[in-house]
């Protein structure tokens, strides 16, 4: 008898999901809709439900690399049959309790190991919502995850030495400028480019590595290439000086320290989960050498999970041996915003921030900023990129781990975005009063 009362609620369920389906009652509204700025916050409600109606929402989007990512949470409606994920806790699923943003920023690839990748950012990114009951679709929408705002223009870099890709706000100018400096591998990735340029800045999306012409494999980098991007950005009709300002990730966290203690016109420097020392290979600079620190492979641990954990396997930079290896930021006459995830796993980023806070302070100077994220991972990223736990390390020839609690690594990025602009504004001198209002 019980069986058979399951199996009639179980057919109730599925008539109602049905009926649900085809009078098209139910209504998933996006806001703003049908696009939106990746970096941009979105509204979802769900109306048309049956009063306390378990339903689940899913998420979906497919990258440059054909790889799927996914989120999925169950709610229960409201008396008058409504979920407002602002105000609405998930049950479970890819996440708990209240996040109005989780269905994007707690995404998981379905290939492990994967980071989001997009390559064109001239084209949106389309991410698939559904409401299911009862494995029923009974709504579903298409949202377009924008980067590039309108009038804002792309220009590749083919001619000189330097590579990669210009983004050049629309009007007279001038504009601020930053140079944008990738993470190990030193490919060209544009996401984070282009959404800074939506916000009035002219920025220098660069690769050092692995892309066009450049070499595969570094065994050195030149300075002088670093310091011809600099001079292209300061010399553009479109820029507003005097100095421009570097945003950097990892390995390209010591590339912006040593620039901005080696090379003029820089004002601003924000050095995301980077080093305090020349890192994977060493910087020359008209004849000064800076060489990298030694990896210590017996620290390099092997976890149950198969992934590597390679955070100790740099050494501390201020250890006597490691001393030519340190970037002396103290030369700087630039603003720094130094960065740390505390669940780095990739190398030990809150020690680097806080040797490089210390060697300023040694010297009498106090231009900089550190922020710490307890719960963050390596990657942190822009807002709403899914996190990204673990993926292949060119330098380790191997898939690692790069920590971070899924929804503290998400809030993390979504602060630090903030931060970022709020940085640049105050030490690139704009108002952006007239992006302000356009935005």
């Amino acid at each position: 008898m019980a069986f058979l009362n399951r199996s009639c609620r179980a057919a109730y369920r599925k008539c109602l999901a049905a009926k649900l389906s085809e009078d098209s009652k139910v209504s998933l509204q996006l806001s703003p809709w049908p696009c939106s700025y990746f970096d941009e916050p979105v509204q979802m409600e769900v109306t048309g439900l049956p009063p306390e109606q378990s339903v689940e929402l899913r998420s979906k989007l497919t990258d440059s690399k054909g790889v799927s990512f996914e989120a999925f949470a169950t709610f229960c409606s409201d008396k008058n049959g409504h979920i407002d994920l602002g105000r609405c806790p998930s049950m479970g699923g890819s996440y708990s309790g209240i996040d109005s943003m989780g269905l994007f920023s707690l995404m998981r690839p379905l290939v492990p190991h994967s980071r989001l990748t997009k390559r064109d950012v001239s084209a949106p990114l389309s991410v698939d919502i559904e409401v299911i009951c009862d494995g029923q679709v009974v709504a579903q929408e298409t949202l377009e995850r924008r980067f590039m705002a309108d009038g804002v223009q792309n220009f590749p870099l083919e001619g000189g030495n330097i590579r990669g890709s210009l983004f050049v706000p629309p009007g007279p100018g001038p504009f601020p400028a930053i140079l944008d400096i990738p993470h190990i591998g030193g490919a060209l990735t544009e996401l984070r480019a282009s959404l800074l340029a939506n916000k009035g800045y002219v920025v220098m999306a660069l690769a050092y590595q692995g892309y066009q012409d450049l070499p595969k494999v570094l065994r050195k980098l030149d300075l002088e290439y670093l310091e011809e991007a600099v001079a292209f950005l300061r010399a553009h009709p479109k820029v507003k000086g005097p100095g421009i300002g570097i945003l950097s990730i990892s390995k390209g966290g010591d590339l912006a320290l040593a620039m901005s203690a080696l090379l003029p016109g820089i004002s601003a420097t924000v050095s995301i989960n980077g080093c305090n020392a020349a890192t994977a290979f060493p910087i020359h600079y008209k004849g000064t050498v800076i060489p990298p620190l030694n990896i210590d492979t017996g620290k390099i641990i092997l976890r149950k999970d198969g992934l590597l954990d390679v955070r100790d396997g740099l050494p501390d930079p201020m250890l006597e041996e490691n001393q030519n290896s340190v970037i002396p930021i103290e030369r700087a006459s630039c603003h720094f915003l130094f960065v740390a995830a505390e669940d780095d796993r990739n190398w030990n980023s809150l020690l680097f921030s806080e040797q490089a806070a210390q060697r300023l302070r040694d010297h009498g100077k106090d231009n900089y900023e550190l922020v710490r994220y307890p719960k963050a991972g390596h990657f942190l990223d822009v807002p709403y990129m899914p996190h990204c736990p673990s993926s292949f390390h060119p330098a380790a020839g191997a898939v690692v781990a790069f920590g971070g609690e899924p929804k503290a690594h998400a809030e993390a990025q979504v602060d630090l975005w903030k931060r970022v602009q709020q940085f640049f504004r105050r030490h690139l001198n704009n108002d952006h009063s007239e992006w302000k209002a356009m935005l």
